[in-house]
């Protein structure tokens, strides 16, 4: 397909220029892609808080601590594989119907899981019925956001006018930084009740609470546009007859692109969000409302970390941010653990704040624009989709069961976690520095930009 941008900011043959994207939809579009993922982080961090400060007690008491730990996570695990199968489910429709719709379904689905966890009976109650049911949740909960956030990334990129792409998917990863600073702080609120309390009614709270962000964001949600590149597609009937298949037959080297560079910085992500705090109340013997301070500090770093990362790519370009970022965490992977095994709380904020800069928020943000622009506009949203949500499982849904059992088998030493840290960052450092740069790609085209 050949294209030029139209002199007068109209629609030409297999493009669409920038300017014919109406401001006030712009708007409203990076206000669905935020808020989404507000909500997205939100339940993802009040299930990862959970599992390191309560869950273990709630829904696995029969067991020892550690082990305890490692079953929480398992259960956290189980939304990162549901993540790729909501993705896969979810791929036929952001091809063909639109990245609105899937975001309005996902939304639904994330929402009523979190809120129905806040029900749960809990294993004194109904015993091994309770854990099983919260499993079901997080699978749930984890179908939905396996979808979410490529079709949030998709959207905002189709969306941008010509060097804004990296800035406007950055959004997305600000409002999991909010989501980030919202779940911790509504730790923090309910920690302040009495023990007893905490664990009978008030950790409810904290989940039951998400139906207040789910209502917001279907507000934002069902007045927004789909995006000009997707309406340009359907008009031209420009479409994959399956994209799940058509990605898989011509897009296997974006595929792997994607998987291996999100796979490093997922795990670091996930590493300083789920499983430091469980290594500081294990190992380093800090208090356990520590944890949500430090995360919602943390976030409070991301905001302005995520924004700037996708504004970096913008100016200097996707691959070089990249690089830089995922050499970074490469060599932070000691330090980090060094510096919260000391105990010292200025220290521990301190990683806190690298980590989420770094890998949480400023690193995926970074690599954002570049996921959407890797693929063929036929397949966009499954490509981003598929790679993005089966990479997460090898990434952020494994790396605190695999860090949990090597703290065990190290006998609490965290040098063993350090280096698989490296190794996995490592694996898609190497793939970064082998991608072709993207910046400002057209997203008309129907070829992969490799």
């Amino acid at each position: 397909m050949t294209q030029s941008p139209s002199p007068t900011g109209t629609q030409t043959h297999g493009a669409l220029h920038p300017a014919a994207v109406n401001k006030t939809e712009l708007r409203r579009a990076g206000w669905a892609g935020f808020i989404g993922t507000v909500l997205e982080n939100y339940d993802m961090v009040v299930y990862g808080v959970g599992t390191a400060i309560i869950f273990n007690t709630l829904f696995f008491p029969n067991v020892s601590p550690a082990v305890g730990f490692i079953a929480s996570f398992g259960a956290y695990a189980v939304g990162f594989i549901a993540r790729p199968m909501g993705g896969l489910f979810f791929s036929r429709y952001g091809d063909k119907i639109g990245r609105k719709f899937v975001l309005v379904a996902t939304l639904a689905l994330m929402g009523t899981a979190t809120f129905a966890m806040g029900l749960l009976p809990t294993y004194e109650s109904v015993g091994i019925l309770a854990p099983i049911l919260l499993t079901v949740l997080r699978f749930i909960q984890g179908f939905g956001a396996g979808a979410e956030m490529a079709s949030a990334v998709v959207l905002l990129a189709e969306f941008a006018p010509k060097g804004k792409r990296g800035a406007m998917t950055s959004l997305v990863w600000a409002g999991a930084a909010v989501g980030s600073v919202f779940g911790s702080g509504a730790w923090i609120l309910v920690q302040l009740l009495p023990r007893e309390d905490l664990e009978s009614w008030g950790w409810r709270l904290v989940f039951l609470s998400s139906a207040l962000v789910t209502i917001a964001a279907y507000l934002i949600r069902r007045n927004m546009k789909e995006s000009p590149v997707f309406a340009e597609l359907k008009k031209e009937h420009v479409e994959a007859a399956s994209p799940v298949s058509e990605v898989l037959k011509k897009g296997r080297r974006p595929l792997r692109q994607v998987f291996l560079i999100n796979m490093g910085t997922h795990a670091h992500s996930y590493i300083y969000q789920a499983f430091l705090g469980t290594f500081l109340i294990s190992v380093v013997n800090i208090d356990k409302t520590l944890i949500p301070q430090m995360l919602a500090m943390g976030g409070l770093f991301a905001i302005p970390a995520a924004l700037i990362a996708g504004r970096a790519t913008d100016r200097w370009g996707r691959k070089p941010v990249n690089v830089f970022i995922l050499a970074f965490l490469f060599l932070f992977s000691f330090p980090a653990f060094w510096l919260t095994s000391t105990g010292n709380v200025w220290l521990i904020a301190l990683v806190y704040a690298v980590g989420f800069t770094f890998a949480v928020e400023g690193g995926i943000a970074a690599q954002s624009a570049m996921y959407a622009e890797l693929f063929g506009s036929k397949y966009r949203y499954a490509g981003v989709a598929i790679a993005r949500e089966f990479s997460a499982i090898f990434g952020g849904g494994i790396a605190p069961i695999i860090c949990s059992a090597l703290l065990a088998w190290a006998t609490n030493s965290y040098w063993p976690i350090a280096v698989y840290m490296m190794i996995i960052v490592g694996i898609s450092l190497f793939q970064a520095i082998k991608t072709p740069e993207t910046r400002d790609r057209d997203l008309t085209l129907e070829e992969n930009a490799s």
